[in-house]
């Protein structure tokens, strides 16, 4: 270590690897430093990857990094490396993946591997406890264990080192090329009808996560086929998600995933992404329906994301903890009498009927509020008006809340990532859209305005930005993720600005990404450093798969510029990527969307007018859920437009231009035009 005081780590940008700088542990960055020193001393290397707002990794953290006896194990047995998933998707992609090949089980975090000098993993796990339980053994003896084998064993752990290397290898090897068809699509769909939860909605059992990518599919095979049963299962979804635990019906905002499978006590960490997918999967969902509960989930999502984790700057920042004072969950649970204390009595009847405060408690002997009872029932219990319930119940809340915000809050993650940001942008977009709610069409400019002037630099973009200061090499889904929030803020407000970044964004992806011999893309660029493996992303797991969302942006912006290159770039993803979708559908909801759209090309509806004049024509164009359209509304005075646009000149006081892949109808100069031609599309 560099001192008593501190370790590698307090050089670092991380907030999670800052969290560790002042372990005993002799902890490393990622980088040539440790790598080297391993190989020099021939010593194998701890890898622990993990990220600021799990509560698992500080459990371990307590249990075993800040224990000087373990310390001083790790520290004289191996090269120990501390790495941030959110800052190195690249290597948690890797790992995460050799230990489900090594264990037969996923992964999770933290992840701890233990690898051989040239990076090679050849003993996975997740979370160790300091004392043997839960049928793990002992962190201290694990790593003796360990340590061990790898002196006494070296061949056997050669022999499986080289099995594992091409199994890595082939996992990343396209399956054979196969005609586009929909079976893909409607064979998702049939397996998430029988995966389906028609009680508490979500797809299987405990713990459930919300699965943007399934629920989005669910809505999209609605739209494409009139599938009721899809549109069932994404809607009840999202309800029994908003009523659950997994809501935070105070603050605003979803935590990760519940514990549970009836969506009740979630792991209280909060994702910027998750946010991000929820907001645009509820306004889709409110786009169908009209629901006001579901624009009142937009309204409080969008809010709390504004008020804590928008950065001054304008970016937004990664998670907020799952701890407080130590504790997981603490700022967000109730005791009983501290809510009596702090409502009146009418207040407390109304508000203990509707989140269960009658009821026993949840979470560790308190209360976690989820909703119980709706209001027009507590209305016919109480002897009161549903309106009087809904104003009490509201006052109750706000003094909850007002109370819950005096507590010590939880920690911020402070750090700004590019993709994450991409997907924040898009989703306030469309949620903003919606709502009619500039607030958030603004916070979403806002942070495209810092992604283009911190995170972008020299013609490459950054993965994350901390204190203003943009660092890392991006990957492709920064990419994928911020030229398709791109997309969707353009559809909210025209800014050429904004479209020369999403030109900047997709050449940068083709000219560093694009595998051209094959067709798709790769995780890493053509000069990241090199890996046991260059990984493509072409499912989802808790963010949708880059490739897919790359194929999708490049495809749609590609019509909208009547730009070869871009079309035929994404039509070259999806047809790399049609093997893997007829093996694994429903791991591949993502890609599915870009497929539909490399089956039927996507509208464009141009419209070209100034403020009054448009509104009624947007407000015809936003009608209804319509995925495959994308719509923008370009001033008249516009000029120097790329590509197609340039062909859309404006006429009288609004005019529109509805085109369906490369071909665009003459200029509709009358609404009841344009309400005709939507009509006959």
């Amino acid at each position: 270590m560099t001192d008593t005081a501190t370790n590698r780590l307090a050089r670092e940008r991380s907030p999670y690897l800052l969290q560790h700088a002042h372990n005993p542990v002799d902890w490393h960055p990622w980088g040539d430093t440790a790598l080297r020193l391993a190989r020099e001393q021939d010593k194998p290397i701890l890898l622990s990857i993990g990220y600021f707002a799990c509560h698992w990794c500080h459990v371990m953290a307590h249990e075993s990094f800040e224990d000087p006896a373990t310390a001083a194990l790790m520290n004289a047995l191996f090269v120990n490396i501390k790495v941030d998933r959110e800052e190195r998707p690249d290597l948690d992609r890797i790992y995460q993946l050799a230990h489900q090949m090594l264990t037969g089980r996923g992964g999770g975090w933290p992840l701890t591997v233990f690898l051989t000098p040239d990076q090679v993993p050849f003993f996975a796990g997740t979370y160790f406890p300091k004392q043997a339980r839960y049928g793990l053994p002992a962190f201290a003896d694990l790593l003796t264990r360990v340590d061990e084998y790898y002196r006494q064993h070296r061949a056997a752990i050669d022999s499986q080192n080289a099995q594992l290397l091409e199994a890595l290898a082939h996992s990343q090897a396209l399956a054979g090329s196969s005609a586009l068809t929909d079976a893909p699509l409607r064979r998702a769909t049939a397996e998430l009808k029988g995966l389906f939860d028609g009680v508490h909605g979500g797809f299987g059992g405990a713990p459930k996560f919300p699965q943007a990518p399934l629920l989005e599919r669910c809505l999209r095979e609605h739209a494409r086929t009139g599938d009721q049963e899809a549109l069932r299962m994404a809607l009840l979804t999202l309800e029994q998600m908003a009523r659950g635990g997994i809501h935070d019906h105070l603050g605003g905002g979803f935590f990760r995933y519940a514990v549970d499978g009836e969506w009740t006590i979630p792991h209280f960490e909060k994702m910027l992404y998750d946010n991000a997918q929820l907001l645009r999967l509820y306004a889709q969902a409110a786009q169908i329906t009209q629901s006001a509960r579901f624009d009142a989930v937009l309204h409080t999502t969008g809010h709390w994301a504004l008020r804590e984790l928008r950065a001054p700057d304008g970016g937004f920042y990664a998670a907020l903890d799952a701890d407080s004072e130590g504790e997981e969950g603490r700022f967000y649970v109730w005791d009983r009498q501290d809510v009596q204390a702090l409502l009146s009595d009418e207040e407390y009847a109304i508000l203990a009927r509707r989140f269960g405060l009658d009821d026993t408690p949840n979470f560790k002997g308190r209360w976690h509020l989820r909703v119980v009872a709706d209001v027009a029932d507590i209305a016919k219990d109480v002897d009161l008006s549903p309106q009087r319930v809904a104003v009490v119940l509201s006052g109750a809340m706000q003094k909850l809340f007002a109370a819950r915000s005096a507590r010590v809050r939880p920690a911020v993650d402070d750090k700004v990532l590019a993709g994450w940001n991409g997907l924040m942008i898009g989703g306030l977009a469309q949620a903003g859209r919606h709502l009619n709610e500039p607030i958030f069409i603004e916070a979403a400019a806002g942070a495209a305005d810092f992604a283009r002037r911190v995170l972008w630099q020299n013609g490459r973009l950054h993965a994350a930005a901390k204190d203003g200061v943009g660092y890392l090499r991006a990957y492709l889904d920064d990419h994928a993720y911020l030229l398709d929030g791109l997309l969707e803020l353009l559809q909210a407000r025209w800014d050429a600005g904004h479209l020369a970044f999403a030109v900047d964004l997709a050449d940068a992806m083709l000219t560093h990404f694009e595998d051209r011999a094959a067709g798709g893309f790769f995780h890493t660029a053509d000069d990241h450093e090199a890996l046991i493996v260059r990984t493509r992303p072409l499912g989802d797991d808790a963010t949708p798969a880059g490739t897919a969302i790359a194929a999708r942006a490049l495809g749609r912006l590609g019509h909208l510029l009547g730009e070869v290159r871009y079309l035929d770039a994404a039509a070259r993803a999806v047809a790399s990527a049609a093997g893997r979708m007829q093996e694994h559908p429903l791991g591949c909801c993502s890609l599915l969307a870009a497929l539909e759209e490399q089956l039927t090309p996507p509208q464009t509806l141009i419209l070209r007018g100034d403020g009054a004049a448009l509104a009624p024509w947007l407000a015809l164009a936003r009608e209804g859920y319509r995925p495959r359209r994308l719509t923008l509304a370009i001033p008249a005075d516009a000029t120097d437009l790329p590509g197609v646009l340039a062909h859309c000149r404006p006429q009288g006081e609004a005019v529109a231009y509805l085109c369906q892949g490369g071909q665009c109808s003459a200029p509709l100069t009358r609404l009841e035009e344009l309400a005709a031609a939507l009509d006959g599309s």
